[in-house]
């Protein structure tokens, strides 16, 4: 009986050991960590889909590598921290890339240029830079608008407000409890279409930048297919023709 059941015990740990060497992840899928109220790169529509030109670029690149794609939403403040866990593949949402970035996770080429504006009230007396000190500025926590404010001698001479996005951000400023909102210019001018006669930009910019791809450190493979596929999406035309969907012109970076 000792035999009978000790036997069965070692059947039921090899049986274990084999599920848990089946369970690997699924290399035919790409987790993408996104910001889901980040228009015009990924936000969700009218019916609570997911759109935006991060999103139909990275779907054209998964489809290019022969992979699904699944987009996972993330608290933006942990993305490095999610990436770095295994929980997601990429970072994928209007990702600016930064020296500070760059420690933490692998970067794909840029392929898009941005930079941190100023979101002010259509009817502000605001004009530039040194008009804010004093005044109330929001902006998204632990962001490149945050990073470029930090960087600018205007930090000191203003109240900073954080946000977890730039919606309720903007949502404050609308209704007067900020005076402005640092924030990216293509985020800025998506609501600026989509709102016309509420806000403008303030004459002076804080920082040019330039958008990437993050992937974990380590995963070499992974970053060349994936760059392999964006430089084929640039040469045959779908990557200009996104842009033109979500832009109006050709914005893609060779």
């Amino acid at each position: 009986m000792k035999k009978t059941a000790m036997f069965t015990m070692m059947i039921g740990l090899i049986m274990i050991v084999l599920a848990g060497c089946s369970g690997g992840k699924d290399n035919s899928k790409l987790i993408i960590g996104i910001d889901d109220k980040f228009a015009p790169m990924g936000f969700r529509d009218e019916n609570n889909e997911l759109t935006g030109f991060d999103i139909d670029y990275a779907k054209a690149a998964a489809e290019q590598m022969g992979k699904q794609v699944e987009f996972q939403p993330i608290d933006w403040s942990a993305k490095e921290s999610e990436l770095n866990s295994g929980r997601i593949d990429l970072i994928w949402n209007g990702y600016t890339i930064t020296d500070v970035r760059k420690e933490k996770v692998l970067f794909t080429k840029p392929y898009l240029k941005n930079s941190q504006v100023i979101a002010i009230p259509v009817k502000s007396n605001l004009t530039k830079l040194d008009d804010l000190a004093g005044k109330n500025v929001g902006l998204q926590t632990l962001s490149s608008a945050a990073d470029a404010l930090d960087a600018n001698p205007i930090k000191s001479k203003v109240k900073v407000s954080e946000y977890p996005d730039n919606v309720l951000a903007l949502t404050d400023l609308k209704t007067g409890r900020l005076d402005a909102v640092v924030i990216d210019e293509v985020v800025a001018k998506y609501y600026m279409s989509k709102e016309p006669g509420t806000y403008k930009l303030l004459g002076e910019s804080l920082a040019p930048e330039e958008y990437g791809i993050g992937v974990k450190k380590g995963n070499e493979e992974l970053l060349t297919q994936l760059q392999s596929a964006l430089d084929e999406l640039h040469k045959n035309g779908k990557a200009a023709e996104i842009s033109k969907k979500w832009f109006g012109e050709d914005k893609v970076l060779n």
